[in-house]
């Protein structure tokens, strides 16, 4: 019965479904603004709830998590600038759909996929979350290391043409993400003795500038054409489209979940790793992804959703964040006098049920809200370009400037903008770069993690991975999907159905 009352609670209290609703709202506009991330939002508003109860304080902070993780999809669709990393893979099939004046139902897609998956990841936090972060805690650093080097190989999935071009920008962006000073050593990589490259480069200035900018000079070649016209008379997707994807999306939401509450990972790769799920198990697509596909945008929404609800498992399981969000969010349970982790769900159940409820309240919220002013957002597309090009520019240049408050970032935007133009120009996807250096990070600290408790002994090292049944599994699946996207595989492929034929 106290569980019951805990998980009510935010509905039967005005107050906190107001904050909660309006913390949503937020997240859904901010989300949306690139370089203006959900993690910032949270950790600003820390300061201002400092004084509050705690309730009113995690309903807020939930709603804006909620609704931020889906608004960077918007200016994904629309301009081609994905909000948050977690939405680079939707800007691949929705940013297509809005230049066939199809926006509209890309967003009408993307929000009730991502309302799908949100869910999917509330109900295991709700149901699951012990078993899921027993799991999670078996990962090893070998088994990050894997994964990371697992995300890499999904360049074969981030590249339309050449699987060369997707391999080079890929290894571009490891080699971006390891730029500055060794966070273990701290001695200094591929800054040429330069103090601005000394920080790194950061990852949103590249984002930003390679999508947003290079989209920007491209459609300069474009100014005398019209505007293309957004058809909005149909937004939500039939019930026919839903089920036909169901089973795709409950696959992509399980990657969420999972991805989601392994410590340190997030959205963004769940996003991409279903994105490439989602190729290599539709056989028939009505458009080939990235011209258009509804699964290149049902899988990555679904995912990065549900990785909303996986990234609370071991918040509220174990005390360990699942993502950046969540980190700030167990600094403000300790601020009001709570201590996140196991001894949390003994002494507070009606917390994590407040949080499950809170959840629940902020996902409706995202759809009801996702589903409105649509006509609106949907304008941006239809101006003409000679005012389209200034305001992308503008939006590139606040966002970069906001990640760090630092005109460094700006540059940086620029001069990634300028490259990622002539990569676009020349056939080279821009995907793999900001993969690499996503992933940069988790595999360079992951790597001497695991080196490091073997001794150093490479021997040992592999013995630990083909002796681990995880790390063994992760290990293959590394090897298939290697050899799956070599010129060999192709050809043996066509062979044998023409044989079968």
């Amino acid at each position: 019965m106290e569980t019951l009352i805990a998980f009510l609670t935010v509905f039967t209290h005005p107050q906190l479904l107001l904050l909660v609703g309006v913390g949503t709202f937020a997240g859904v506009y901010v989300g949306a603004i690139p370089g203006l991330s959900v993690t910032m939002a949270v950790s600003i508003l820390i300061s201002f709830t400092f004084t509050w109860d705690v309730l009113p304080a995690i309903a807020l902070m939930i709603g804006i998590y909620m609704g931020g993780v889906y608004g960077g999809s918007r200016t994904a669709i629309l301009l081609n600038i994905p909000g948050a990393p977690s939405a680079i893979a939707t800007a691949l099939d929705g940013y297509p759909m809005a230049q066939r004046g199809e926006a509209g139902t890309a967003i009408g897609v993307t929000t009730v996929m991502s309302f799908f998956g949100g869910f999917v990841g509330i109900a295991v936090l709700a149901i699951a979350a012990p078993f899921v972060s027993d799991f999670a805690l078996t990962f090893q650093p070998r088994d990050y290391m894997l994964l990371a080097v697992l995300g890499i190989l999904l360049v074969g999935s981030l590249s339309s043409g050449s699987l060369i071009k997707g391999i080079f920008a890929g290894a571009l962006g490891l080699a971006i993400g390891a730029v500055g000073r060794d966070p273990l050593t701290f001695t200094e990589r591929f800054t040429f003795d330069l103090q601005i490259m000394q920080g790194g480069i950061s990852f949103i200035a590249v984002m930003i500038g390679m999508f947003g900018v290079s989209e920007a000079l491209l459609q300069l070649h474009h100014v005398d054409k019209d505007a293309v016209k957004q058809n909005i008379s149909r937004i939500v997707p039939s019930f026919g489209t839903i089920r036909k994807h169901l089973p795709l999306s409950l696959q992509t939401s399980s990657i969420g979940v999972i991805i989601g509450a392994l410590p340190g990972t997030g959205g963004d790769i769940a996003a991409l790793m279903a994105y490439d799920h989602a190729k290599r198990v539709t056989k028939t697509p009505e458009r080939a992804f990235g011209d258009g596909a509804i699964e290149g945008l049902v899988a990555p929404e679904t995912a990065n959703n549900a990785a909303v609800g996986g990234a609370f498992i071991p918040m509220m399981t174990l005390g360990i964040p699942g993502d950046a969000v969540t980190a700030i969010m167990i600094g403000a349970l300790y601020i009001h006098g709570l201590n996140p982790g196991p001894m949390l769900m003994i002494e507070r159940p009606d917390m994590f049920w407040f949080i499950v409820g809170a959840l629940v309240v902020a996902n409706v919220f995202m759809l009801i809200f996702g589903l409105t002013g649509i006509k609106i957002f949907t304008r941006i597309v239809e101006m003409p370009r000679a005012v389209l090009i200034p305001l992308i520019m503008l939006l590139s240049i606040v966002g970069a400037y906001a990640v760090n408050n630092s005109l460094s970032d700006v540059y940086w935007m620029l001069g990634f903008g300028f490259f990622g133009y002539f990569m676009r120009h020349y056939g080279y996807p821009l995907g793999p770069v900001i993969l690499g250096v996503i992933l940069s990070r988790l595999l360079d600290d992951n790597w001497r993690r695991a080196i490091i408790s073997e001794r150093e002994d490479l021997g040992r090292f592999f013995w630990g991975i083909i002796t681990s049944p995880l790390s063994a599994t992760l290990l293959a699946a590394v090897i298939l999907i290697f050899v799956s996207q070599t010129p060999l595989w192709t050809r043996a492929k066509a062979k044998l159905l023409s044989t079968d034929a």
